[in-house]
């Protein structure tokens, strides 16, 4: 079967979206990388050359320092879907991240989307 086009997107496409939407609402860059720094355990610098280098979303994911074991608790509905049912890791990965980059942007607190 076919790898999911995002799977190969480099996340610095993506990205400026996510800021972006965050923006939207009065949110802010850091607090996305933030986000994405608590998910993945990339450190600010790390994240940085991998945007610059155009890391794809698959590599991103799988070469990350340490996923946070609590995304798990990660639960509810993006893109129509259930991201504690979705089977496939990678596409669960990219769908938390997507999640919380949601939860920030309706104006939750930083520490209930960090699960703390």
């Amino acid at each position: 079967m076919a790898k999911h086009p995002i799977y190969t997107m480099s996340v610095a496409q993506v990205y400026p979206h996510y800021v972006n939407k965050a923006a939207r609402k009065g949110r802010t860059k850091e607090e996305v990388d933030h986000i994405i720094r608590w998910l993945t355990g990339y450190t600010q610098d790390q994240l940085e050359a991998l945007l610059e280098a155009g890391q794809d979303f698959e590599t991103f994911f799988a070469e990350a320092p340490e996923l946070n074991p609590m995304r798990r608790k990660i639960t509810g509905v993006i893109c129509g879907i259930r991201v504690e049912n979705i089977e496939e890791p990678t596409m669960q990965e990219i769908r938390y991240l997507d999640k919380m980059i949601d939860e920030l942007a309706r104006g939750k607190a930083l520490e209930k989307i960090l699960r703390s």
